[in-house]
């Protein structure tokens, strides 16, 4: 099988189920996001740091092409065989995020990203997870979406979030606190 096909030089592309559409339409967004954040995921799972949290960042990249076919259908015609976002998925986030914030000080203000590069990529991968999340609301405000795919993308930012706290614990690198400027 050959990489390119060609069929989408008009900048169009098929969704699952064969309408096309423009690669500019909300929901090719919305997966190409997702493609990126599992990139970024790739990212941080590399890490030495996360050598101990390989199964994790599996099941999350796993769970994010789940979530990029769910995307990639057209909602009308999603085929039986794509499998589903579940409850399951986000509950083992929530379960990693309470283990590392059992481990980390109360946090008292804003803090600023940065600090070490393993603590800096999984800021980074948090600020793609977001915007992920932007594209998918935006495309639900106009088209079905699986309301689990919403929920995920919100904790998994949760979860990095509190990752980058921990890896920076775990590298001894002080947060540096945001200090609002006075008037």
């Amino acid at each position: 099988m050959k990489i390119y096909t060609k069929t989408g030089d008009q900048g169009n592309t098929s969704l699952i189920g064969g309408i096309r559409v423009p690669k500019s339409h909300d929901r090719v967004e919305a997966y190409g996001t997702v493609d990126e954040l599992n990139s970024f995921i790739g990212i941080v799972r590399d890490m030495s740091v996360n050598e101990t949290r390989q199964s994790i960042f599996q099941h999350i990249q796993e769970t994010l092409f789940v979530m990029g076919s769910l995307l990639a259908a057209d909602p009308g015609k999603k085929p039986s065989y794509l499998p589903d976002l579940q409850e399951e998925d986000i509950l083992q986030l929530e379960q990693a995020i309470d283990q590392m914030q059992d481990e980390l000080p109360e946090m008292k203000h804003f803090i600023l990203p940065g600090g070490h590069p393993d603590v800096s990529n999984c800021h980074l991968a948090r600020a793609v997870c977001r915007r992920a999340e932007r594209t998918v609301v935006r495309l639900h405000e106009k088209e079905e979406v699986d309301a689990n795919i919403i929920v995920y993308l919100n904790r998994l930012s949760d979860y990095l979030f509190v990752l980058a706290r921990y890896i920076g614990k775990e590298h001894q690198v002080a947060e540096i606190p945001w200090k609002p400027r006075k008037k």
